[in-house]
Parts: structure tokens; sequence; C-alpha cells
């Protein structure tokens, strides 16, 4: 990751304009057709939150926005992409694990049972300090129809949150909610990732899993 001048990247209006805005996060809502997604995680034993943080770090990955994020009020660009995720800990609390992104999703699987057995039992944070950093948390025992996170002048990252899905005729669905921070994206970019993350869903099953 280095540093970056704002005025030599595509963000540099935004840059100026929001990084000392007192509420520079944007929030959408969007509503996904998980149908593929769920069967896949049934019929081959998979956890459906690791194929979901699979999905949004492949569709991350195609955006050249979600590498560049506005750290202490300077413009860092990142190689890569982690996708957080909150775990349940051997203690009844929650902790924090980020999964390095990887396009084999072999890899990433094997990453993600790893890291999070890990975190649940040592019920300490795992934080990759060195990637742009996609927050989730999902609430899969609640039926939201949307969430707007908080915004603690601290963190910047991108963060989604989903509940449970809802199972309608022949199909299942689930609501998102996305959040940044304008300097980062705008919203266009936004959209664009939330229809790759919709193609990304509905592929996972053309894709190799051991």
């Amino acid at each position: 990751m280095q540093e970056v001048n704002p005025k030599e990247t595509s963000r540099s209006y935004a840059f100026e304009m929001w990084m000392k805005a007192p509420m520079p996060m944007v929030t959408l809502i969007k509503t996904l057709d998980v149908s593929h997604l769920l069967k896949i995680s049934r019929k081959r034993g998979l956890k459906f939150n690791m194929l979901m943080c699979w999905c949004i770090g492949r569709s991350a990955s195609q955006i050249k926005e979600f590498y560049m994020l506005p750290v202490d009020n300077r413009l860092i660009r990142f190689d890569s992409i982690a996708v957080n995720t909150i775990v349940a800990n051997n203690v009844g609390e929650v902790s924090s694990c980020d999964i390095p992104y990887s396009d084999d999703i072999e890899k990433f699987n094997s990453d993600y049972f790893r890291l999070t057995r890990q975190v649940a039992e040592s019920c300490e944070n795992h934080d990759i300090a060195d990637s742009m950093v996609i927050g989730t948390s999902a609430l899969v025992e609640c039926e939201i129809d949307g969430a707007v996170g908080m915004y603690s002048g601290v963190f910047n990252n991108p963060f989604m949150i989903w509940g449970k899905y809802k199972k309608k005729l022949f199909k299942t669905k689930l609501t998102v909610s996305f959040q940044f921070h304008h300097a980062q994206m705008d919203g266009a970019h936004v959209a664009r990732f939330l229809d790759l993350l919709q193609k990304e869903i509905n592929n996972v099953h053309h894709l190799r899993v051991q």
C-alpha cells in the first residue's frame, strides 16, 4: 500500500469535497436473489456467509476505486482486498476477522475456516493492515429491510450488512445495505458493484469447490 496524491487520481474532486464533511458516508440498499448461492451452500456443504464474503470480494476486486481508501486525511492505494466478518467467540461475545480475498474460492474457503476458527478460540481480532478491508455484518436471525452503519470518524472502510434471507415462491431474496465513504467512490461505482455482486452470486455454481 502507498499514499497517493488525490489530485493525481480520479478521486480528486470527491476527496476535496468530502474529506471534511461531518457525515461523508453514503448508504445504498439493494435486494439480491441468492437462490443459487443457497443451493450451492446446501449441496456442497459450504457456509452461506463464506460464499457471500467471497462474492463481495470478487465483485469489489473488479472496481479500481475499492483499492483506494481515505485514511487520516490521506488517500491510500492498496494492492489487495480483504473481507471482514464478525465471529461469535468462545466467551459468548463477538470478535472481528479479516480474510484475505483470493480469486481461488478453495483458498478463500480454507482461509475463512482457519481464521474464523482461530479468532473464535483465541477471542482476539485478526486484522490485516495492508489490505483495503470491506466490513460485513450478518444479522442472520433478524428480518430487516435495511440498515445504516455508524460513522465513527476513525474507520472509513466500506461496510455491508444483511439479515435473514426471505423465501418467496421459487426465489430466495436477501436485502443488503452497503455503506461507503464518498471520497473513496461515488454512487455509480457502488451501483456497479452491487450489480456485479448479483452476477457473481449467480455464477458461483459454475466454480469448482472441493
